[in-house]
């Protein structure tokens, strides 16, 4: 370890980073110096990321510049002057990394486009499309805690490539890890200051194709309109009779639509303005202490949307003003959590709601992943239209089908604009959710009222989770194993029917450490480490049918949909419990 130290001090180039490693050392810290080399960051679900600390396994200078230098080449194997869009968040040395990343880039010979100013990272990913470049960077650690940071890298492609401007997957994934272990020295990489700045046209233009994409305003850049929904596409009960739609602009229903909104302390509040400016919207009430971007998130130490006690701030704001609908992004903007009236909607029922509201306008293929709800794919029955299941991550979403209408995850993903920005993105799926609001406000309606409507079609769908977090990460490798050798018969008092196993690649995916037990009644269990945590995830769903649903009404099957994932949940905690962790 001495050795692997030294070199690493010789090569880093920033005094910081090396004056911290260099005291862990000295001190004897013997923990700590190993965690900083326990091994490179490599590209996980969403990217690199990890903390904010010196050695190849956190996120510092040599790091970035090293990454950097090998997407490089990777980039320049195909194209003799790739064009890279560099974007970054709020956080901690954001605005530092991505400038060394802009550096080198181009002193190896890449036309690098650094953005001015703290962005949120869907437009970034709008940027490579909308410039027509062959990769983007962000420099984000999303709804990580304020001691992380990370490296979200976007492809260009073909035209017709569906994962044109979508994050990057295997095999380029692997080569650039690949291309990232040859370059030397992170002290001796090349840095020049031949990049060139982008000013704010790139983000008014967001703001102004965001709103047509969501409003369904004709396509300037195509020249035509939006595919139209007939009357006679939907089978004939696919839909009650539909009140008339709100026009964009107009503020119906007994004056403007009155939205809470927090940004976590991230980079959202400003485009979201814009945006609903832009649609015609009164703009959000912010959370006044959340708005700025901020770093130390000093309200939220854990600023993921889903985490208990992250949305106390806006809820409280919403029961003040009398809020119609309440909204939250994460710190990068790229995930939407939604509340209303008083009650936090899961993930998996905002997308229930968003695909209902895009395919009402717009049909197509839609997608979700293996861990998310069944739902979608009841309603895309009703509509209609193919719905692809893939694994966990948006850059597989996006790559479900060239002409994708809607796209969703059960973190608190959405991509109701998926022409507009191939990857999540939490401000235009704000704007679906104000513009649903809305409309069924015109009737005396909310979304709760809407979200009923669709458990009464498509059965209710329950979904949960249950996490085990590892000190040591070789113990969720071993959790997995110890799963697949001896899946549990029952779970929960129901037969387990199926044990489908994508390590090896099954049904048109790719092989993926997941395994997914099917149980009587279209209950579901999802075992998958995480992307990004220390976690083993297990994904639960209970299933209430829609012709349940109309013979015990739809309180009592929410209640045993509710009572039945209870059962799950103690039953997996169990099963996790007894896993026999031994080596081998």
């Amino acid at each position: 370890m001495a050795a692997r130290v030294a070199a690493w001090l010789a090569a880093d180039p920033d005094p910081q980073d090396r004056a911290e490693l260099a005291g862990l050392a000295a001190l004897g810290d013997v923990q700590a110096v190993s965690e900083r080399f326990a091994g490179p960051l490599t590209f996980g679900t969403a990217g690199l990321r990890g903390p904010l600390r010196a050695g190849p396994a956190g996120m510092n200078t040599a790091v970035v510049r090293r990454t950097t230098a090998g997407l490089a080449a990777w980039l320049c194997r195909s194209t003799p002057r790739p064009v890279v869009v560099i974007g970054y968040d709020a956080r901690r040395r954001s605005d530092r990394f991505a400038l060394d990343a802009a550096r080198v880039l181009a002193a190896a010979g890449a036309r690098a486009l650094l953005l001015p100013a703290p962005t949120p990272t869907p437009v970034v990913a709008f940027a490579v499309r909308h410039l027509g470049a062959d990769a983007g960077i962000v420099i984000t650690a999303s709804h990580n805690p304020a001691a992380d940071n990370g490296y979200k890298v976007y492809l260009g492609g073909r035209e017709e490539d569906a994962g044109r401007g979508a994050q990057l997957v295997t095999p380029a994934d692997g080569e650039i890890e690949q291309a990232i272990a040859t370059v030397g020295a992170a002290a001796d990489i090349p840095l020049s200051d031949g990049w060139e700045g982008l000013d704010r046209s790139l983000v008014d233009a967001y703001v102004d194709e965001a709103v047509r994409a969501v409003d369904g305003l004709p396509d300037v850049s195509s020249g035509e309109p939006p595919s139209a929904l007939p009357p006679d596409a939907l089978p004939p009960d696919a839909l009650d009779a539909l009140p008339p739609e709100p026009r964009p602009g107009t503020q119906e229903g007994g004056g403007p639509l009155l939205v809470a909104y927090t940004p976590l302390h991230g980079v959202g509040a400003a485009v979201l303005d814009a945006v609903f400016a832009r649609a015609g919207l009164a703009a959000p009430v912010t959370v006044p202490e959340q708005r700025e971007p901020d770093p130390a998130f000093p309200t939220a130490p854990f600023p993921n949307p889903e985490e208990p006690g992250a949305l106390d701030a806006v809820l409280a704001l919403g029961r003040r003003i009398g809020a119609d609908l309440v909204l939250a992004n994460d710190p990068d903007a790229d995930r939407c959590a939604v509340a209303v009236g008083g009650q936090v909607l899961t993930g998996d029922e905002i997308g229930l709601l968003l695909a209902d509201h895009v395919l009402r306008r717009r049909p197509g293929p839609v997608a979700t992943t293996v861990v998310s709800s069944a739902a979608l794919a009841a309603l895309a029955r009703l509509y209609g239209v193919p719905c692809a299941e893939t694994l966990t991550g948006f850059k597989w979403i996006m790559r479900a089908h060239p002409h994708l209408a809607f796209g969703y995850e059960e973190a608190l993903g959405y991509a109701v604009a998926p022409d507009l920005v191939r990857d999540k993105d939490g401000l235009t799926a704000a704007l679906a959710l104000a513009r649903a609001a809305q409309h069924a406000r015109c009737s005396g309606r909310t979304l709760l009222d809407v979200l009923d409507d669709l458990h009464r079609r498509v059965g209710v769908h329950a979904t949960g989770q249950v996490s085990a977090r590892f000190a040591d990460l070789t113990m969720i490798g071993a959790a997995m194993r110890a799963l697949r050798a001896a899946p549990p018969p029952r779970l929960g008092g129901r037969a387990v029917t199926a044990v489908r196993d994508l390590l090896g690649g099954t049904g048109g995916l790719p092989p993926a450490d997941v395994l997914i037990l099917q149980l009587d009644g279209a209950a579901r269990v999802v075992a998958r480490p995480s992307g990004t945590e220390p976690k083993l995830k297990v994904y639960l769903q209970a299933v209430v049918g829609p012709a349940e649903v109309a013979a015990v009404g739809l309180a009592a099957a929410r209640e045993q949909a509710r009572a039945e994932l209870a059962v799950l949940r103690t039953a997996v905690s169990d099963l996790l419990d007894l896993l026999d962790l031994s080596p081998g």
